[in-house]
Protein backbone atom coordinates (compact mmCIF):
# COMPACT_ATOMS: atom_id res chain seq x y z
CA UNK A 1 0.00 0.00 0.00
CA UNK A 2 1.44 3.48 -0.85
CA UNK A 3 0.05 5.93 1.29
CA UNK A 4 0.28 9.67 -0.27
CA UNK A 5 0.24 12.85 1.60
CA UNK A 6 -0.28 15.62 -0.96
CA UNK A 7 -0.99 18.40 1.31
CA UNK A 8 2.44 18.45 2.48
CA UNK A 9 3.73 17.70 -1.40
CA UNK A 10 5.31 14.73 -0.15
CA UNK A 11 4.48 10.75 -1.04
CA UNK A 12 5.46 7.71 0.96
CA UNK A 13 5.22 4.00 -0.18
CA UNK A 14 6.10 0.98 1.72
CA UNK A 15 5.13 -2.39 2.99
CA UNK A 16 4.74 -3.17 -0.87
CA UNK A 17 5.78 -6.93 -1.91
CA UNK A 18 7.96 -7.84 -4.70
CA UNK A 19 8.87 -11.19 -5.80
CA UNK A 20 11.03 -13.54 -3.41
CA UNK A 21 13.29 -13.97 -6.18
CA UNK A 22 14.11 -9.66 -6.69
CA UNK A 23 14.42 -9.76 -2.43
CA UNK A 24 16.71 -11.66 -2.04
CA UNK A 25 19.68 -9.80 -4.22
CA UNK A 26 19.63 -11.67 -7.21
CA UNK A 27 18.81 -8.14 -9.15
CA UNK A 28 22.11 -6.51 -11.28
CA UNK A 29 20.54 -3.23 -11.72
CA UNK A 30 19.88 -0.15 -11.97
CA UNK A 31 18.50 -1.22 -15.28
CA UNK A 32 17.63 0.57 -18.73
CA UNK A 33 14.09 0.34 -19.27
CA UNK A 34 14.62 -1.72 -22.33
CA UNK A 35 16.54 -4.81 -20.24
CA UNK A 36 14.14 -4.46 -17.00
CA UNK A 37 12.61 -7.84 -15.63
CA UNK A 38 8.76 -7.53 -16.08
CA UNK A 39 8.18 -9.26 -13.02
CA UNK A 40 8.84 -6.26 -10.22
CA UNK A 41 6.45 -4.73 -8.56
CA UNK A 42 8.09 -0.83 -8.81
CA UNK A 43 6.47 2.68 -8.17
CA UNK A 44 6.74 4.78 -11.53
CA UNK A 45 7.86 8.14 -11.04
CA UNK A 46 8.21 8.50 -14.89
CA UNK A 47 12.10 8.16 -15.43
CA UNK A 48 12.62 6.77 -12.60
CA UNK A 49 10.77 3.32 -11.11
CA UNK A 50 11.50 2.59 -7.68
CA UNK A 51 11.66 -1.50 -6.44
CA UNK A 52 8.55 -1.75 -3.78
CA UNK A 53 10.77 -3.54 -1.38
CA UNK A 54 8.76 -4.23 2.06
CA UNK A 55 10.73 -2.33 4.98
CA UNK A 56 11.67 0.35 2.52
CA UNK A 57 9.67 3.65 2.63
CA UNK A 58 10.01 6.06 -0.36
CA UNK A 59 9.41 9.79 0.14
CA UNK A 60 8.96 12.07 -2.84
CA UNK A 61 8.45 15.39 -2.73
CA UNK A 62 6.87 17.33 -5.35
CA UNK A 63 5.89 21.17 -6.40
CA UNK A 64 2.76 22.52 -6.70
CA UNK A 65 2.48 21.08 -10.85
CA UNK A 66 2.81 18.06 -9.11
CA UNK A 67 6.25 18.04 -10.39
CA UNK A 68 8.87 15.74 -8.37
CA UNK A 69 11.50 17.33 -7.19
CA UNK A 70 13.34 15.06 -4.75
CA UNK A 71 13.51 11.53 -4.23
CA UNK A 72 14.85 10.00 -1.04
CA UNK A 73 14.59 6.08 0.55
CA UNK A 74 14.57 5.44 4.00
CA UNK A 75 15.13 2.39 5.78
CA UNK A 76 15.23 2.78 9.62
CA UNK A 77 17.85 6.11 10.29
CA UNK A 78 19.59 5.71 6.99
CA UNK A 79 18.56 7.12 3.82
CA UNK A 80 19.27 7.03 -0.11
CA UNK A 81 18.61 9.96 -2.75
CA UNK A 82 18.09 9.18 -6.37
CA UNK A 83 19.39 11.37 -9.40
CA UNK A 84 19.08 10.70 -12.79
CA UNK A 85 20.49 12.09 -15.42
CA UNK A 86 20.91 12.63 -19.12
CA UNK A 87 24.45 11.99 -20.15
CA UNK A 88 25.84 11.44 -23.98
CA UNK A 89 25.56 8.53 -26.26
CA UNK A 90 29.33 7.76 -26.97
CA UNK A 91 30.62 7.73 -22.68
CA UNK A 92 29.88 7.73 -18.84
CA UNK A 93 29.83 11.50 -17.25
CA UNK A 94 30.27 9.93 -13.53
CA UNK A 95 33.99 10.33 -13.60
CA UNK A 96 33.58 14.11 -14.57
CA UNK A 97 30.50 14.53 -12.11
CA UNK A 98 32.27 13.21 -9.27
CA UNK A 99 34.99 15.30 -9.71
CA UNK A 100 32.24 18.47 -9.36
CA UNK A 101 30.17 16.66 -6.77
CA UNK A 102 33.71 16.76 -4.71
CA UNK A 103 34.26 20.62 -5.53
CA UNK A 104 30.71 21.61 -3.89
CA UNK A 105 31.40 19.50 -0.74
CA UNK A 106 34.56 20.76 0.24
CA UNK A 107 32.71 24.01 -0.66
CA UNK A 108 30.72 23.18 2.22
CA UNK A 109 33.84 22.24 4.14
CA UNK A 110 33.44 18.57 3.68
CA UNK A 111 36.33 15.80 4.67
CA UNK A 112 36.41 13.63 1.46
CA UNK A 113 37.81 10.70 0.08
CA UNK A 114 37.29 8.83 -2.67
CA UNK A 115 36.44 4.63 -1.99
CA UNK A 116 35.97 1.22 -4.12
CA UNK A 117 32.25 0.23 -4.23
CA UNK A 118 29.94 -2.49 -6.11
CA UNK A 119 29.71 0.42 -9.01
CA UNK A 120 33.33 1.45 -8.50
CA UNK A 121 34.78 4.49 -7.41
CA UNK A 122 32.14 6.26 -4.68
CA UNK A 123 32.84 9.58 -2.79
CA UNK A 124 32.86 9.61 1.02
CA UNK A 125 32.23 13.00 2.50
CA UNK A 126 31.62 14.10 6.39
CA UNK A 127 30.01 17.15 5.97
CA UNK A 128 29.75 19.95 8.96
CA UNK A 129 25.78 21.22 9.51
CA UNK A 130 24.08 22.92 12.15
CA UNK A 131 23.57 19.05 13.91
CA UNK A 132 26.87 18.00 13.61
CA UNK A 133 28.71 16.10 10.95
CA UNK A 134 26.75 13.67 8.69
CA UNK A 135 28.25 10.96 6.36
CA UNK A 136 27.45 10.60 3.13
CA UNK A 137 28.94 7.78 0.53
CA UNK A 138 28.07 9.08 -2.87
CA UNK A 139 27.89 6.44 -5.85
CA UNK A 140 26.87 6.96 -9.38
CA UNK A 141 26.10 4.49 -12.25
CA UNK A 142 26.60 5.37 -15.85
CA UNK A 143 23.63 4.05 -18.25
CA UNK A 144 22.97 4.13 -21.50
CA UNK A 145 22.85 8.01 -22.08
CA UNK A 146 21.41 8.43 -18.23
CA UNK A 147 23.61 8.24 -14.95
CA UNK A 148 22.07 7.93 -11.81
CA UNK A 149 23.67 9.64 -8.54
CA UNK A 150 23.01 7.37 -5.33
CA UNK A 151 23.26 9.25 -2.15
CA UNK A 152 23.79 7.46 1.07
CA UNK A 153 23.39 9.18 4.19
CA UNK A 154 23.59 8.36 8.12
CA UNK A 155 24.56 4.89 9.16
CA UNK A 156 24.87 3.25 5.76
CA UNK A 157 27.15 5.93 4.80
CA UNK A 158 29.91 3.95 6.42
CA UNK A 159 28.52 0.44 7.08
CA UNK A 160 26.45 -0.35 3.91
CA UNK A 161 25.11 -3.62 5.86
CA UNK A 162 23.63 -1.39 8.24
CA UNK A 163 20.74 -0.58 5.72
CA UNK A 164 20.61 -3.77 3.06
CA UNK A 165 17.32 -2.83 1.20
CA UNK A 166 18.63 0.76 0.50
CA UNK A 167 21.45 -1.41 -2.07
CA UNK A 168 18.19 -4.29 -3.17
CA UNK A 169 16.05 -0.40 -4.25
CA UNK A 170 18.96 0.70 -5.96
CA UNK A 171 20.32 -2.50 -7.87
CA UNK A 172 16.65 -3.20 -8.52
CA UNK A 173 16.09 0.50 -9.84
CA UNK A 174 14.85 1.23 -13.32
CA UNK A 175 15.21 4.54 -15.50
CA UNK A 176 13.34 5.12 -18.57
CA UNK A 177 15.73 8.08 -19.98
CA UNK A 178 13.18 8.88 -23.32
CA UNK A 179 14.58 9.77 -26.69
CA UNK A 180 14.23 13.24 -26.26
CA UNK A 181 17.31 15.09 -26.85
CA UNK A 182 18.48 16.70 -23.44
CA UNK A 183 21.65 18.82 -22.00
CA UNK A 184 24.61 16.36 -20.31
CA UNK A 185 23.79 16.01 -16.69
CA UNK A 186 20.34 17.62 -16.70
CA UNK A 187 17.64 15.71 -14.72
CA UNK A 188 15.66 13.66 -16.45
CA UNK A 189 11.80 14.51 -15.34
CA UNK A 190 10.09 12.91 -12.95
CA UNK A 191 6.22 13.01 -11.90
CA UNK A 192 3.78 11.64 -9.27
CA UNK A 193 2.77 8.40 -10.04
CA UNK A 194 -0.65 8.85 -12.11
CA UNK A 195 -2.94 6.85 -9.43
CA UNK A 196 -1.64 10.27 -6.94
CA UNK A 197 -1.82 12.63 -9.29
CA UNK A 198 -5.37 11.92 -10.30
CA UNK A 199 -6.49 12.58 -7.05
CA UNK A 200 -6.05 16.44 -7.33
CA UNK A 201 -4.74 18.21 -3.94
CA UNK A 202 -6.73 16.58 -1.22
CA UNK A 203 -4.09 13.74 -1.61
CA UNK A 204 -5.21 10.03 -1.10
CA UNK A 205 -4.26 6.48 -1.01
CA UNK A 206 -2.41 4.99 -4.15
CA UNK A 207 -1.32 0.89 -4.51
CA UNK A 208 1.82 0.66 -7.35
CA UNK A 209 0.85 -0.75 -10.48
CA UNK A 210 0.88 -4.78 -10.91
CA UNK A 211 2.61 -3.70 -14.47
CA UNK A 212 5.42 -2.29 -14.48
CA UNK A 213 19.57 22.79 -16.38
CA UNK A 214 21.78 21.06 -14.36
CA UNK A 215 22.25 18.42 -12.28
CA UNK A 216 21.65 19.47 -8.27
CA UNK A 217 24.89 18.98 -5.72
CA UNK A 218 23.99 16.37 -2.98
CA UNK A 219 22.79 18.17 0.16
CA UNK A 220 22.79 16.62 3.61
CA UNK A 221 19.45 15.88 5.07
CA UNK A 222 20.00 17.74 8.42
Amino acid sequence: MAIFNRGGRHARAEDTPIPAEAASGATTGPYDVADAPDDVQRLDLGSMQIPAVPGVEVRVQAGPEGVVQQVVLGEGPSTLQLIAVAAPRSEGIWDEVREEVGESLRGQGAQLQEGEGPYGVELLARVPTPNGPVDLRIAGVDGPRWMVQAVFQGPVATTPASAPLLGECLRGLVVDRGNEAKPVKEPLPLHLPKEVAAQGPDGGTATPPDEPRRRPSPRPRS
